[in-house]
C-alpha cells in the first residue's frame, strides 16, 4: 500500500506521453521478474486456450488502466485521481455478483452507495472547478473500470496458472500493447532523457514489483475485495505527497468527498470480515 501511493508522483515527474511510461513500466518490471521464477516458466506450455484467452484480455484490461489513469493526472489533481481509483472495489464487488454470484450482505451494498456518493461529490466539485478537471475524473474513474475487470480476471485464471507466470505473461502481454499503440500513434519510445529513464525504472521497481505483484500473489490467498480495499492506501499517501512535493492542496469539496469514498469502502471492508468470523465461530480451526 506504501508502494503504491508514489505511483502518481513519479508519473507526475516524467513529462513522456504516458503511454511510452506505462509500456517501460511494464517491460522493466518483466525483465526484472525474470530470474526469480525462471523455472516456472516451463509451465507455459500447459496452460489452455481458453485461460491463454483471459491472458490475453487481462493484458489489455491492465493496459487500459494504466493508459487511462495516468493519462487523467494530466488533468485532474492527484487526490481526486487516487480518490476515484479507489472505486476498485465497488465495481469488482458489482462484477462478482453478476460472473460469479457472489452475493453482498446489506452493510457491503450500504458502503458501495456511500462510496458512489462520495465519487458523485468528486466529479461535481471538480466540474465546478473546470471541464479539463471533470475530463480528468471520468478518465480515472474509467481506469478503475478496466482495473476491476483485470482483477476479476485476475482471480479466475490463477485458480490453474502461478501468481508468477501470471503476473508474468500479463505484464508481457501488457507490454506488447502499449508497443502497437505507441507505433500505430506515431508516439517516439526512444528519444528521452536520461531523468525519465530513471522514472521508468522506479515505476516498474515501487508501484509495480513491491504494490501489483505482491497484490497479484495474494490473490491466491485471498477475495480480489480484499486485495481491491488496499486501494483506500493510495488517495491519502498520495495526496499528503502531492501537498509536499507539488503544494498541490486539498480542496474541502475534495476532502469531504473523499472522506464519504472511505467511509463507504470501510463499511464494505466491515461486510467482507463477517462471513469469515462466522464461519470460525463455526468450524475452529486445530492446531
Amino acid at each position: 500500500m506504501l508502494a503504491i501511493s508514489f505511483a502518481p508522483i513519479l508519473v507526475r515527474y516524467s513529462h513522456a506521453p504516458v503511454s511510452v511510461q506505462g509500456m517501460y513500466r511494464m517491460l522493466f518490471t518483466f525483465v526484472l521478474m525474470l530470474p526469480f521464477g525462471s523455472k516456472q516458466l516451463g509451465a507455459v506450455k500447459h496452460i489452455s486456450k481458453k485461460d491463454w484467452i483471459l491472458l490475453v484480455l487481462a493484458g489489455i484490461f491492465l493496459a487500459l488502466h494504466f493508459l487511462l489513469w495516468m493519462a487523467s493526472l494530466t488533468y485532474t489533481s492527484i487526490a481526486s485521481s487516487t480518490i476515484l481509483l479507489a472505486l476498485e472495489p465497488v465495481f469488482v464487488l458489482v462484477g462478482a455478483y453478476f460472473l460469479f454470484r457472489d452475493k453482498a450482505n446489506k452493510l457491503a451494498i450500504i458502503g458501495m452507495i456511500v462510496a458512489l456518493i462520495g465519487a458523485m461529490g468528486i466529479g461535481s466539485g471538480d466540474i465546478a472547478l473546470s471541464s479539463r478537471a471533470f475530463y480528468g475524473d471520468m478518465l480515472s474513474f474509467l481506469g478503475a473500470l478496466a482495473v476491476s475487470v483485470n482483477m476479476l480476471l485476475a482471480k479466475q485464471i490463477m485458480k490453474r496458472v502461478s501468481s508468477y507466470l501470471y503476473s508474468c505473461i500479463v505484464f508481457g502481454i501488457t507490454t506488447i500493447c502499449f508497443f502497437i499503440y505507441n507505433v500505430t500513434m506515431g508516439i517516439s519510445m526512444t528519444d528521452y532523457a536520461q531523468r525519465e529513464w530513471i522514472v521508468f525504472l522506479l515505476l516498474a521497481i515501487v508501484p509495480t514489483v513491491f504494490g501489483h505483484l505482491i497484490f497479484n500473489w495474494l490473490l491466491k490467498y485471498v477475495k480480489p475485495t480484499t486485495i481491491s480495499m488496499s486501494v483506500l492506501a493510495e488517495p491519502v499517501g498520495a495526496s499528503l505527497l502531492g501537498m509536499m512535493l507539488f503544494s498541490e492542496m486539498i480542496t474541502g469539496f475534495q476532502l469531504i468527498s473523499g472522506a464519504f469514498i472511505i467511509i463507504g469502502l470501510i463499511l464494505y471492508m466491515r461486510a467482507e470480515k463477517q462471513p469469515i468470523v462466522e464461519q470460525s465461530n463455526q468450524q475452529p480451526v486445530s492446531a
